[in-house]
């Protein structure tokens, strides 16, 4: 298939708004990108910062915000792989740069809010996403993962967030998305210990979708949006914002009750039995 860039994204070989000066206080020039492509119905974000291991610096982190929400925003669209770029997915938080960034409270509490923010995007985003790992899935880069809707690991990526070795505690709204997915149990293994779990290990506590070698990561991902991308599209958005609005544990009204059947209206419902009937693959088209 080849690469088609979307004329509303950021191509790979541009400039991305990470490598501008930063205005606010706290931040300063970063040197990560957020690269962004498209193939078809399925996008492609990496998290790039060469020579840190994909570490997360706070421009970044805005630009994957903005990315997601761009994304999120394309009715054509299927699915979105996040992944990392070099052999690794993300190495955690840029530590260069905390001494500046969270030189205080005020500074700090935004700094992880914007983090929060972003992190947001991923876990709301009303497309399927699908995190691609391979090698070290360590802090800020194990909470994007775990923001995602099913995570393919390599035999060889490790998983955790060492931070009680540095000295601070994961920020509370950071720390929400990895306690929803996992449960208390292993989150307290990973932050309390501070070692750096196995594929094998993360894929036994669910922290993992599946396990695959690492040559393989990046093309059972594609496989997945592939297989998501075939099916109706206002389905697993549906799918999606049904498991969210259950989880929050109140009784659903008789009005959500009601709306379930929105899809007895849609072309695609009609076209899901009539495909099944006349033994065909069905033609989705988001309406």
């Amino acid at each position: 298939m080849s690469t088609v860039p979307d004329s509303r994204l950021r191509s790979e070989s541009s400039p991305t708004a990470a490598r501008k000066p930063l205005e606010r206080p706290g931040e300063f020039l970063a040197g990560g990108e957020i690269l962004c492509r498209r193939e078809g119905p399925i996008a492609t974000v990496t998290l790039s910062n060469p020579g840190k291991l994909n570490a997360i610096d706070a421009a970044m982190w805005r630009r994957l915000r903005e990315t997601m929400a761009e994304l999120a925003t394309m009715d054509d669209l299927r699915c979105v792989i996040l992944a990392g770029a070099g052999g690794a997915f993300a190495a955690g938080g840029d530590l260069e740069e905390f001494r500046t960034a969270r030189a205080n409270v005020d500074l700090a509490l935004a700094y992880h809010e914007a983090v929060g923010a972003a992190l947001a995007t991923v876990a709301d985003c009303p497309l399927p996403t699908v995190a691609a790992i391979a090698g070290p899935c360590v802090g800020g880069g194990l909470e994007i993962a775990c923001a995602c809707d099913l995570r393919i690991a390599g035999t060889g990526a490790r998983f955790g967030a060492p931070i009680m070795k540095l000295g601070f505690p994961m920020y509370p709204g950071e720390l929400q998305g990895i306690l929803g997915l996992v449960g208390p149990a292993v989150v307290k293994e990973i932050l309390l210990e501070g070692r750096l779990l196995t594929a094998p290990e993360a894929y036994a506590k669910g922290v993992v979708t599946r396990v695959v070698a690492d040559a393989e990561v990046m093309a059972e991902a594609q496989a997945t949006a592939q297989r998501i991308a075939q099916g109706a599209p206002l389905v697993a958005r549906a799918h999606k914002q049904w498991i969210k609005r259950l989880l929050e544990g109140r009784p659903l009204s008789d009005a959500e009750k009601r709306a379930a059947f929105d899809f007895l209206d849609s072309a695609d419902y009609r076209e899901g039995l009539a495909a099944f009937l006349e033994k065909r693959p069905p033609q989705f088209h988001g309406r």
